[in-house]
């Protein structure tokens, strides 16, 4: 199949009323005959839409020349529209960290093309066929897919730390099965972190995992429109309406709220991307009825590419996506779509039906597949945090190249084969992708986890972290491999066996609730200590826990992210600050024995580690009911992972003096009143030198915590610390 040029003309279509799919005989409703209608974000392939109103004559423009015979009904300014936000997408991404809005533009798109073959059928009274749409659209996805997920665990084995291969792998199967995005909003992901050297390199299947989710649940709407229409005796359109239109005001205010309450989670929300695909369903419905002149319609595509291309720039994306501003990208993808072929050649629609930009959009889907594994391998590879003109254009250049590749030899075999297939061939293929990707994925799986387990069997011998400082020390670590750790493995974070619901004298505030965990010995403890704050104070949790199992202690952990505990201050969030008055009014309730928090907070550039605002405050209300306050000495932060580092160049190659880290001394007591101070730090960068390896163990998870195996290999020392700070 070859792409049709469209010149200056705009390509002839009947006047009809509404808008009609052409679908090709063997795929009927949902794919096109040069396509299916839904490949991934990008996979419309020569969407066959008449336009709703009849194409004008040039009435002052002047004839252009004559071009080859398109398919009656072809849009190439819709192909057009999907190659110019994909390479929106690549660029943003390689060049500016930063998101376009494009995938947005997609989402709208897709559901637009999607619900026009169903209101077709619908509307004739025909079957919408659900199983014969369903394993066609993954049949046209799942390959390409397979494809560059083989590929990229290929890549990762060969070019990423071993630390990172657990999460990888695990995120290839969310992806595969087109769950990444709840995996994704799970984890909290930032997905415009700066450093795309530290993300997955499936993190970008998240919108395929949305879009999966809706061409499911899409046709089982429409169906279920078609039921209503049918009992109640009303037009089909008009259910449709009354159903997606309930669908998207519910979606809409759900992602505003989400978003404003947590954005990172509704990021990746399906519930709060439906609304964007109902705003796509509410088009289709509409657009028979918008009939504007040409001149409209030419201020209307142009201000619809302006807005896109403008859009990433202009608005808050971090900040405020995927709430109501998302209808910016959406609106603008809108007005392209209305304006259609205008007729002039002062149309957007020129620009967009330009040859070389309709066949891009041919191999957009296998574009967008491919640009995000390449950048985020890349950077993971050359231990970078951003690339440079130079790089990101051969980034660019070698996704150019694997797209056209998967276009030509994946995507078009199968969709020629389709042309003549049956529901079940389709099955067959998706089955056969599955297991594409299955087999290698679990015996990599495998494969890793024995190596992990063989070594954990010998982790006492070979892996004494901090113990090794010990004067008393006779083992020989030296020689054995370090185990990587993943910081997106839930055991690399300190944890505690329960959840303070369920136990009788956990906080009651809601605040809290959530966020509390517990040693199960409610009943039977001699002593309590409460640990208090951030992920700095959970990582103390593996040296705490088992000194408390020693001696028989309780340990109460209240954690929240990114918040240290002290009293409330302005610089903290009010989220942050809700927090603490919570955890400190708790505290004075129980009355625990003593409370751990971090008390000081180094700087990744800076040598400084000031104590921690609000922390004397704080520890003075609890010190006046008799709790002892230790504070313990953050830990040094640096400007990149020394994990990644250690495996890149090697452990030596990423030391730093412990006095460029710190403070000089710790703060004096005037200062910290109210608080006993714990200092680590000779054991943490043994002798004055940060290493990321002691004992052959890592230090560091990341560029700012502790490994559990390294705080728990501080056990001993801590048990002791802690005792003579306490005087119990």
């Amino acid at each position: 199949m070859s792409l049709r040029k469209s010149g200056a003309r705009s390509v002839p279509c009947p006047p009809l009323r509404g808008i009609t799919f052409s679908p090709p005989s063997s795929v009927e409703g949902g794919l096109s005959a040069s396509g299916t209608l839904l490949g991934g974000i990008f996979g419309i392939r020569k969407a066959s839409v008449t336009h709703p109103y009849p194409v004008l004559p040039h009435a002052v423009d002047q004839p252009s020349p004559p071009v080859k015979a398109a398919k009656p009904g072809f849009r190439p300014e819709v192909q057009g529209l999907r190659a110019l936000a994909v390479l929106m997408v690549a660029s943003y991404h390689i060049w500016l960290g930063r998101v376009s809005g494009g995938v947005d533009v997609f989402l709208l798109v897709s559901a637009f093309l999607l619900s026009l073959s169903f209101l077709r059928k619908g509307e004739a009274g025909r079957s919408l066929q659900l199983r014969h749409y369903w394993t066609h659209v993954f049949n046209r996805l799942l390959p390409a897919a397979a494809v560059v997920i083989v590929g990229t665990l290929a890549a990762t084995v060969l070019f990423v730390p071993r630390s990172r291969w657990a999460e990888i792998f695990s995120q290839a199967w969310s992806s595969l099965l087109y769950v990444q995005n709840w995996a994704l909003a799970a984890d909290s992901v930032d997905y415009y972190a700066a450093d795309h050297s530290i993300a997955s390199p499936f993190q970008h299947f998240w919108s395929l995992s949305v879009q999966g989710q809706v061409f499911i649940l899409w046709p089982l709407l429409f169906a279920l429109s078609a039921v209503i229409a049918r009992i109640a005796h009303q037009r089909f359109r008009r259910v449709v309406l009354c159903v997606f239109g309930a669908v998207f005001a519910v979606s809409l205010v759900f992602s505003v709220y989400e978003t404003y309450t947590n954005q990172a989670h509704a990021y990746f929300d399906t519930r709060t991307r439906l609304w964007e695909f109902a705003f796509g369903t509410l088009l289709a419905l509409a657009i028979p009825y918008l009939k504007p002149g040409r001149g409209l319609r030419v201020a209307a595509g142009w201000i619809g590419l302006a807005a896109m291309l403008s859009g990433g720039f202009i608005l808050d994306v971090q900040g405020q996506f995927p709430g109501f501003v998302a209808l910016w990208p959406l609106t603008a993808a809108a007005l392209v779509i209305i304006a259609g072929q205008t007729g002039s050649r002062f149309g957007a629609d020129r620009v967009l039906s330009w040859g070389p930009l309709v066949r891009m959009g041919d191999m957009s889907y296998a574009l967008y597949l491919w640009h995000w594994p390449i950048l985020v391998i890349y950077l993971a590879w050359r231990g970078r945090q951003e690339v440079g003109l130079v790089g990101g254009a051969l980034i660019l250049g070698l996704s150019l190249i694997l797209a056209a590749l998967t276009t030509r030899f994946v995507e078009k075999p199968v969709r020629a084969g389709e042309r003549h297939g049956t529901w079940r061939r389709s099955a067959v293929v998706i089955a056969a992708c599955l297991a594409i990707v299955a087999v290698p994925l679990a015996s990599g799986q495998y494969l890793l986890k024995s190596a992990d387990d063989r070594l954990q069997a010998e982790a006492e011998l070979n892996y004494p972290g901090a113990r090794v400082l010990a004067p008393d020390y006779d083992g020989e670590p030296t020689g054995v491999p370090v185990r990587s750790v993943s910081s997106t493995d839930p055991d690399s974070w300190g944890s505690l066996p329960q959840e303070c619901s369920d136990v009788p004298d956990g906080p009651t505030d809601p605040v809290l609730t959530s966020i509390c965990f517990s040693t199960p010995n409610t009943d039977s403890a001699k002593r309590t200590v409460l640990i208090i704050g951030s992920s700095h104070a959970q990582q103390w949790i593996e040296a705490v826990e088992p000194m408390a199992q020693a001696h028989d202690y309780r340990v109460i952990a209240l954690l929240k992210g990114g918040c240290v505990y002290g009293d409330t201050v302005a610089s903290r969030s009010e989220d942050c600050n809700r927090f603490n008055e919570a955890a400190t009014e708790y505290a004075l309730e129980m009355k625990p024995d003593a409370v751990i928090a971090v008390a000081t907070a180094a700087m990744p550039e800076d040598a400084a580690d000031p104590l921690v605002e609000g922390l004397p405050e704080a520890a003075q209300k609890l010190a006046g009911e008799g709790i002892d306050v230790i504070g313990v000495r953050d830990n040094p932060r640096f400007p990149f992972n020394m994990q990644v580092c250690a495996e890149t160049n090697g452990a030596d190659s990423c030391t730093a003096p412990l006095v460029d880290k710190q403070s000089p001394n710790l703060p004096t007591a005037e200062d910290a009143a109210g608080i006993t101070l714990l200092d680590f730090s000779d054991l943490i960068c043994p002798e004055g030198i940060c290493s990321p390896v002691v004992g052959n163990t890592y230090v560091f998870l990341d560029d700012n915590h502790l490994t559990t195996a390294y705080a728990a290999s501080l056990a001993d020392e801590f048990d002791r610390r802690f005792h003579e700070a306490v005087g119990w």
